[in-house]
């Protein structure tokens, strides 16, 4: 239940975001708008035929992301990082979640527009929509992670260590061997 409301907000944020700005895409043909385009398009502009064309074009989308993106998991996970690897599964666990958003709103829309509902298959399309957009900037976040948090180390590196002089001598992990002592334990029995 959680997971739902968070994936609400993350919609409600994307609304705001694609209100605010819109991200820079390759132009398309005139007779395909681009997804930008098509996202802060308002959806009572747009017929049913190219809502249910669009929208199914956006889910098929959205799967390529996903499929990328668990190739950059499995990635992560080849190259033992754990820092990657975490920072991929948030964001495939976030495409997954709005994936299956988009399904079922794809779904409602089909038959929204099949009862001829207009405000219902507007709200669905717009969902699909604003769940592209968002998948496509995770999809950017997932390669900033492969690409980006990658520790190196440089093979020209030099440490210098100051040992205090007020420490014991000797190496710790190896501690002195005891002298050879011999210590006898007491008699059993107060009896010589």
């Amino acid at each position: 239940m959680r997971t739902v409301g968070t994936l609400v907000v993350v919609l409600a944020a994307g609304v705001a975001l694609a209100q605010v700005q819109a991200p820079a895409q390759p132009a398309n043909p005139p007779s395909q708008p681009s997804a930008a385009a098509a996202a802060l398009e308002k959806a009572s502009d747009v017929p049913d035929a190219q809502k249910l064309e669009r929208s199914a074009q956006a889910v098929n989308v959205m799967r390529d992301v996903l499929r990328n993106v668990l190739g950059k998991v499995e990635e992560a996970r080849r190259t033992k990082d754990v820092v990657k690897l975490n920072c991929a599964n948030e964001k495939l666990t976030q495409v997954k979640g709005l994936l299956r958003i988009s399904e079922n709103a794809e779904v409602s829309l089909q038959e929204a527009v099949a009862r001829k509902e207009t405000s219902t298959s507007e709200h669905e399309y717009t969902k699909v929509m604003i769940a592209q957009q968002k998948v496509t900037q995770l999809r950017a976040e997932a390669e900033e992670c492969i690409g980006q948090l990658a520790f190196r180390t440089d093979e020209n590196l030099f440490v210098e260590v100051e040992e205090p002089e007020n420490l014991p001598g000797g190496d710790p992990t190896r501690p002195p061997s005891p002298d050879d002592v011999v210590v006898r334990p007491p008699p059993a029995s107060p009896i010589r």
